[in-house]
C-alpha cells in the first residue's frame, strides 16, 4: 500500500476542522510537516490524524467500563500466541523469556489496586517483533496456574481487557 503524503494532509486538515467545530484544540497536518520530512512527517501526519478524529468521536465511543477496563475478550478471540500464553501460565510453564512470571507493579494503576506480588506478567510473542513487543498478558492471584483474573494488553499497559473464558 501507498500512502500519498498529499492526501493524509488532505484528510487531516478536513479532520482538524471536523475537531475545531467540536471545540477541540488541534494542530493542522501542514503546520506539522512544514517542520518535518520523510517518515517523520508521515508519521506526524498520522498522529495529528488520530488526535482530529479522536477529538468528534463521541465520548463513548472507546468502549470502556467503570473501571477503565476495555470490553472483555473471550479467550477464544485472543490471538493464537496470546492462546498460547494463557495455556502456559495455567500449566505453569515453561515460558520462553526469562521476564515471563515476574511481578508487574501495576505502576499505571489501570488494574485494581492489590498487595505487591499480587499480579504477575507473561509475554505474548509479536510476530516480526525482534524483541518481547507490547504485549502482554497479567494474571493476578495467590496461585500462579489458577489466576482470579487475567488481562491482555496489546499496548504495553495502556489499555487492559478482562480475558474471560
Amino acid at each position: 500500500m501507498v500512502i500519498n503524503e498529499k492526501d493524509v494532509v488532505k484528510n487531516v486538515d478536513a479532520a482538524t476542522v471536523q475537531g475545531r467545530l467540536a471545540g477541540a484544540p488541534v494542530v493542522t497536518a501542514k503546520a506539522v510537516l512544514r517542520h518535518r520530512s520523510g517518515v517523520q512527517a508521515l508519521l506526524a501526519g498520522v498522529l495529528a490524524a488520530a488526535a482530529a478524529l479522536s477529538a468528534v468521536l463521541p465520548a463513548g465511543a472507546i468502549a470502556r467500563d467503570k473501571s477503565g477496563l476495555g470490553a472483555p475478550i473471550a479467550v477464544a478471540d485472543l490471538s493464537p500466541e496470546a492462546r498460547k500464553t494463557e495455556q502456559l501460565i495455567h500449566a505453569g510453564g515453561p515460558f520462553p523469556y526469562s521476564r515471563d512470571g515476574v511481578v508487574f507493579g501495576n505502576r499505571e494503576n489501570r488494574l485494581e489496586r492489590r498487595p505487591r506480588g499480587y499480579y504477575h506478567e507473561y509475554t505474548v510473542p509479536t510476530p516480526g517483533a525482534r524483541n518481547r513487543g507490547a504485549r502482554r498478558i497479567i494474571c493476578g492471584g495467590a496461585k500462579p496456574t489458577e489466576p482470579d483474573a487475567c488481562f491482555y494488553t496489546e499496548d504495553h499497559y495502556n489499555s487492559f481487557h478482562r480475558i474471560v473464558q
